[in-house]
């Protein structure tokens, strides 16, 4: 008896990682951090200058939704921002770093101690807005640098060193913090941080580096039913290398990702194909095994080529690639302690599954400076990122609460950072033995 094939996809894999995740959600609690931070009674004053921040966040959470706009058209998101800050006496530089949305602004003097950059997303994905939450991503980041001004300028000896608050374009499809990068933004700072919203407060998730490529193949056009031996097929070539794609699955490590997709296969069936294009992503978790993944579909492109007769031109990353996340623990260990002052808890690394992965171009910057990319719940957990859903979680009440959180978060972990040498001391040696800064732009060559 035939079974008609069914459109909707089985949910029995993702029942399964909720299930295990439940299990975990029981018993999991992430380490207390060993280090004291900042004197209680200047991270008394810092909370308490964010909580007064609390309708300025609601309006840039709500602002920002209410009129998303996608990367590198972020101008009227970004004069917001600005404004906000202006509302509390900061001035802030818009257009920095080559980026005519970007933007910064500093307090402290970078003579008396170190430099901690917090960042500021606010880019909008097409058609379906602030899907990743990057409104929230904003408040939180402008919070945060609020709290902190207000706190100097009360008690100018409240903390050494200086913050700075950056404002990132462009994260949404391509890598506008590794443009930043690129122009010197990161070079007089010490260490980095942001919160992204999801539908789980986690100290630390997997984010996989993302390349993207592109193989055009050249054949010879003839006609396909009086002489095609006299054709080279490229659109063969491109069916051969797709089809390459999928077998190499089979060997990939468990958490790498391929996607790809024929966007030229030719234009009459009577003709050979002269020209066929193929587009990929390709992932992976580590650095390493990127740049192996990256060796590996050469190998495929240039071998479907001989295998028929065509020519291959491999182009890589058309936007700067992103780069795996590198978490500094130290830091994590501050961010989870604020978080527990404001009665959330958030969960170690490995609760929730490393199989339901994205990228970002933090990761660009996590391997030049220590840094954190934690995650703060504003929506239920079954809610997906870049969805209608949680576009709609972006501008509720949970999302406003998220904001204040994160920014006191953010605020706090920044304090720390600049009060504690200890911490310090071992944020710095923690990155050392991660390897270090890595050369970024030339690191696929």
């Amino acid at each position: 008896m035939s079974r008609e094939p069914s459109l909707v996809p089985s949910t029995a894999y993702l029942d399964q990682l909720e299930t295990e995740t439940a299990a975990k959600l029981r018993t999991a609690v992430a380490e207390p951090s060993p280090f004291a931070g900042a004197p209680l009674e200047v991270s008394a004053a810092v909370e308490a200058s964010a909580e007064s921040l609390r309708d300025d966040l609601t309006h840039i959470v709500q602002t920002l939704h209410a009129d998303p706009e996608t990367a590198y058209q972020e101008h009227r998101s970004a004069a917001t921002l600005v404004e906000a800050l202006a509302g509390h006496g900061i001035e802030a530089t818009l257009g920095v770093h080559g980026l005519d949305t970007a933007f910064r602004a500093e307090i402290g003097d970078p003579a008396s101690g170190s430099t901690i950059a917090i960042l500021a997303e606010y880019d909008a994905l097409p058609e379906v807005g602030h899907a990743c939450g990057h409104n929230v991503i904003a408040a939180t980041g402008v919070g945060a640098f609020l709290a902190l001004a207000a706190t100097l300028r009360e008690r100018p000896d409240a903390f050494p060193g200086r913050v700075v608050l950056l404002g990132t374009p462009a994260e949404e499809g391509h890598t506008g913090k590794e443009l930043l990068a690129r122009e010197g933004a990161f070079d007089d700072i010490d260490a980095a941080i942001m919160v992204h919203p999801y539908g789980y407060d986690l100290a630390d998730q997997v984010w996989l580096g993302r390349r993207l490529l592109r193989w055009e193949f050249s054949g010879r056009a003839a006609h396909a039913s009086a002489q095609p031996f006299m054709g080279r097929n490229a659109l063969d070539a491109a069916t051969l290398a797709y089809q390459a794609v999928g077998l190499l699955r089979q060997q990939l490590p468990p958490a790498d990702r391929v996607h790809a997709v024929i966007t030229e296969g030719g234009t009459r069936p009577s003709v050979i194909t002269e020209k066929a294009v193929v587009q990929l992503y390709a992932r992976s978790k580590y650095v390493e095994t990127l740049k192996d993944l990256s060796d590996r579909l050469d190998d495929i492109a240039h071998g479907a080529a001989l295998m028929t007769g065509t020519s291959v031109e491999v182009s890589w990353d058309a936007f700067p690639p992103s780069l795996p996340i590198r978490t500094n623990n130290a830091l994590t260990g501050r961010w989870v302690e604020a978080q527990r002052r404001r009665g959330r808890d958030p969960l170690p690394l490995g609760v929730v599954s490393e199989t339901i992965a994205a990228s970002t171009d933090f990761g660009n910057v996590s391997f030049r400076v220590p840094g954190i990319h934690p995650l703060i719940k504003i929506a239920p957990p079954e809610m997906a990122l870049h969805t209608r859903d949680f576009a709609a979680a972006a501008a509720t009440r949970e999302a406003e609460d998220g904001a204040l959180d994160g920014a006191i978060g953010l605020a706090l972990t920044a304090l720390d950072y600049l009060t504690d040498s200890d911490l310090q001391r071992a944020v710095t040696q923690e990155f050392a033995d991660q390897g270090g800064a890595l050369d970024v732009p030339t690191y696929f060559d």
